[in-house]
């Protein structure tokens, strides 16, 4: 009822239209060529290093190819190694990351590049190559990305920071207190925040002096007549999508009756995806048990001498069209952490129930290590929506129906959400995220997770708990799809 008594003023100001203030070709240009031009030049600097060792030194321990296959397919191959982890890791977006944050990824990328090198320099030399060379340009590679980060920042911020940006929202509020929280404050500048009420009710003028707007939680007729002025008039949209406008998000177009036309369905990957999905799985659970296997053997000898309770934690869960089965865990809690039959999420590191070795098993996620031979049985894959229990999801569905849409895809050890947002992200921004996933299955996208889940391993946030005694993280705002 409420976007009805909106419809009539919102239509008005749509049939008025507006007049399109002259774009900023030369301002946008400027920007998106400068952005690139940065992030080449990062590409080059870093491959630098590499291909002066490669070539000085390494080169003449092969003998398999001609020299110039030898060094140009050698470094051509670093690019595509490092361009790749780049891209996973979000190395180089300077605009809306810190420099540290943009150094780790970096170095990330930089590490598993090397190693991946140097492993293939292994394997076309008579001997171990001498390590001395590649850890040295590492070295070099290291140095030249903080500077890096450094004067890109410092280039981009006093260029342009500062975007005079304003938050409309309906039922999604706070948004403004991110900006300082996640250090975006220094790109955009807030102006001002208001409801879409306010917003239409003035004939959005207030909008005409802003660079940017974010739209948070608006209903698709009134973020739409929002988002067609602001587009008009050369000002740039964030939207914080409802569920609907996720599962859009995946439409296919086709062509019918001579009119544009989406086509949206439930998740229905290919033949070829399933089968390339499930032999990666195999191949990677099966590739880490046998190289985690002394682990697994002395992390299942400390469980069982803390307090002789079992060494496993077996759990109900639920995959894919809603099947149960038993997920696998290492046991880090006490052995009546849940006597009284309610399920609970953690509270993170204060929860009473989690074991002192325990906590060192969530610290490094190791507890999670026996789900491998769920993915190797097929109950699990390596990536797709983390299975929640059947107790704690009715409840969620309680609040929101559409919570069982994740359920299209089968449960994974790792996730969208499981990346991009952290243990204590809200049930309704976890399901998004997931139907951002579901939306588009690929193997390049399974892995640009499975290799940006490194990139969360030591994160603290990635762990914070909910409030004590939880049963559910509760929304402020619970939108409706």
């Amino acid at each position: 009822m409420k976007a009805q008594k909106r419809r009539p003023r919102a239509e008005a100001v749509g049939r008025r239209g507006v007049l399109p203030r002259a774009p900023r070709w030369g301002a946008n240009l400027h920007h998106d060529f400068g952005l690139r031009l940065l992030k080449l030049a990062n590409v080059v600097l870093i491959t630098l290093p590499f291909a002066l060792v490669w070539v000085l030194y390494y080169i003449h321990t092969v003998l398999m190819f001609p020299s110039v296959i030898r060094a140009s397919g050698i470094v051509l191959m670093f690019v595509v190694l490092y361009s790749f982890f780049g891209r996973a890791y979000e190395a180089y977006q300077v605009s809306l990351k810190r420099v540290s944050d943009m150094f780790y990824a970096q170095a990330l990328s930089i590490l598993f590049s090397d190693a991946f090198m140097f492993l293939v320099l292994w394997l076309m030399s008579n001997a171990f190559p001498n390590l001395l060379p590649a850890l040295a340009a590492m070295g070099a590679q290291l140095v030249i990305s903080v500077l890096w980060c450094w004067a890109a920042n410092r280039w981009y911020f006093s260029n342009y920071g500062g975007q005079k940006t304003g938050v409309v929202y309906d039922v999604r509020r706070g948004v403004e207190d991110l900006f300082g929280k996640y250090g975006l404050d220094r790109k955009f500048d807030v102006r001002f925040t208001c409801t879409v009420e306010d917003c239409l009710e003035r004939d959005m003028e207030m909008l005409n002096d802003l660079t940017s707007v974010f739209l948070c939680g608006v209903h698709s007729h009134e973020r739409n007549v929002i988002l067609k002025y602001c587009v008009a008039n050369g000002i740039v949209v964030y939207i914080i999508p409802r569920v609907g406008d996720v599962i859009m998000s995946g439409a296919r177009k086709i062509h019918m009756f001579h009119l544009p036309i989406l086509r949206v369905d439930r998740y229905n990957p290919t033949p070829e995806y399933i089968l390339a999905k499930r032999a990666l799985d195999i191949l990677f659970s099966l590739g880490m048990i046998v190289l985690t296997s002394p682990l697994l053997l002395g992390i299942s000898l400390i469980v069982k001498l803390q307090d002789g309770g079992p060494v496993f934690y077996r759990q109900t869960r639920l995959t894919k069209d809603g099947r149960e089965f038993e997920m696998l865990k290492f046991r880090s809690m006490v052995v009546s952490a849940e006597e009284d039959g309610i399920a609970r999420l953690s509270s993170g590191e204060d929860d009473p129930r989690i074991t002192r070795f325990g906590r060192v098993l969530r610290a490094c996620r190791l507890d999670e290590l026996p789900q491998l031979f769920n993915i190797l049985g097929g109950s699990m894959s390596v990536v797709g929506p983390r299975p929640e229990r059947p107790e704690i999801a009715a409840e969620y569905e309680k609040e929101m129906p559409e919570f069982a849409l994740r359920l299209q895809a089968k449960a994974g050890l790792t996730g969208y959400a499981q990346v991009y947002g952290k243990y204590n992200t809200t049930p309704y921004d976890k399901l998004q995220m997931d139907l951002m996933y579901i939306s588009k299955p690929g193997i390049v996208e399974d892995l640009k997770i499975m290799f940006a889940t490194i990139m969360i391993l030591f994160s603290r946030e990635s762990t914070e708990g909910v409030a004590p005694g939880h049963t559910l993280a509760e929304n402020d705002d619970k939108p409706a799809a």
